[in-house]
């Protein structure tokens, strides 16, 4: 399956609590849409997120995001760990 890391800018005010608390959702969602969101990564002073993904589809990822909390991604590029 794909792997994908997404990119949420310009989240002001943001918290790796709020964070935590929207992964959550994310994870009780994706299987619905065959998605794993594996980890993800906080910039408080920045105002940055990344979630590490693997999914069927970059389309099926958001998905998650938006059913789970809509907080979707401005980008999302697929990735090769390693």
């Amino acid at each position: 399956m794909p792997l994908y890391m997404d990119e949420h800018r310009n989240m002001k005010g943001v918290t790796a609590k709020a964070v935590a608390e929207a992964h959550e959702k994310d994870l009780k969602v994706q299987g619905k849409y065959g998605v794993n969101y594996r980890s993800y990564w906080v910039d408080e002073k920045k105002g940055v997120i990344f979630c590490l993904v693997d999914a069927p589809t970059p389309e099926a990822a958001s998905r998650v995001h938006k059913e789970a909390h809509g907080l979707l991604a401005d980008e999302t590029h697929e990735v090769t760990q390693g």
